[in-house]
């Protein structure tokens, strides 16, 4: 379902977030391409920016911001997993040989927030949900349809997630060929995201990553107007067993994935 009123299931995707360079700027460039709607948040939260897409929370833009001392994190889109206890998630990251780079701490009355990176490098968030749940719209245009981490080690990435998060790792369907998918214990015949081996379809210096695709109505509109925003395509529209998708950079270095939904 598109609109989403209850908790999501521990290891499920359940928010993006945008840690933007210039936070006006990128909420601007989204609202256009997406058609999100949204405000600078309050200063208690450092300003933390809800996006909404008809009313419904989709997406975080929040300003790029480091304690003293540190350097100023990229601009990038962080993939945030469910949790019912933010904390024991945080001790099963780093036993399963991961690290935890931020938290966990709390976000006032909405939830509990952890930063990690797992076994293979590849950093997401995970929420433990209180006052906010999460993306109360996805799987339609202009919200989140899927959400994947890229690897070069895929047996340590899927044995990570499934010891971390309770996440089993196995082929959908013929299809999707030496791809996985992430499948929780709620739902063991849904994938609720996937992990792919990085191979050679990724230059050497990019580390594994968590990869955001977003569900559009018309996807040739989309790309014209991220080109025209001065975003780079790095993947033209391609067809693919679950729809037409493309690869995308904003116009401040933050890859994301572009899908009109509907197999070839």
């Amino acid at each position: 379902m598109p609109e989403i009123n209850e908790a999501y299931a521990p290891g499920t995707p359940c928010w993006v977030g945008l840690t933007a360079q210039d936070q006006r700027a990128a909420m601007d460039y989204y609202g256009t391409l997406f058609g999100w709607t949204g405000e600078v948040g309050p200063a208690e939260f450092g300003g933390y920016a809800v996006m909404e897409k008809d009313g419904r929370a989709v997406a975080g833009i929040s300003p790029a911001m480091a304690p003293e001392g540190q350097p100023e994190p990229p601009h990038v889109w962080t993939t945030f997993l469910a949790s019912d206890d933010a904390d024991a998630t945080a001790r099963r990251i780093t036993d399963a040989g991961g690290a935890v780079l931020f938290g966990p701490d709390d976000v006032g009355t909405l939830g509990r927030m952890v930063v990690a990176s797992d076994a293979t490098g590849a950093v997401f968030g995970v929420w433990g949900h209180q006052d906010f749940i999460g993306a109360g719209r996805v799987n339609e245009p202009g919200s989140v349809i899927w959400c994947d981490c890229n690897t070069r080690d895929l047996p340590a990435a899927a044995a990570f997630y499934e010891a971390a998060l309770g996440l089993k790792a196995h082929r959908i369907d013929e299809a999707s060929g030496g791809y996985l998918g992430l499948f929780t214990e709620a739902a063991p015949d849904r994938p609720v995201g996937g992990v792919g081996d990085m191979g050679d379809r990724f230059p050497p210096e990019v580390p594994p990553h968590w990869m955001t695709t977003f569900a559009v109505a018309d996807l040739a509109a989309t790309v014209a107007t991220h080109r025209e925003a001065n975003g780079t395509v790095v993947q033209e529209p391609t067809r693919t067993p679950w729809g037409e998708m493309a690869l995308l950079v904003d116009p401040w270095g933050a890859p994301f994935g572009a899908m009109q939904p509907g197999g070839s």
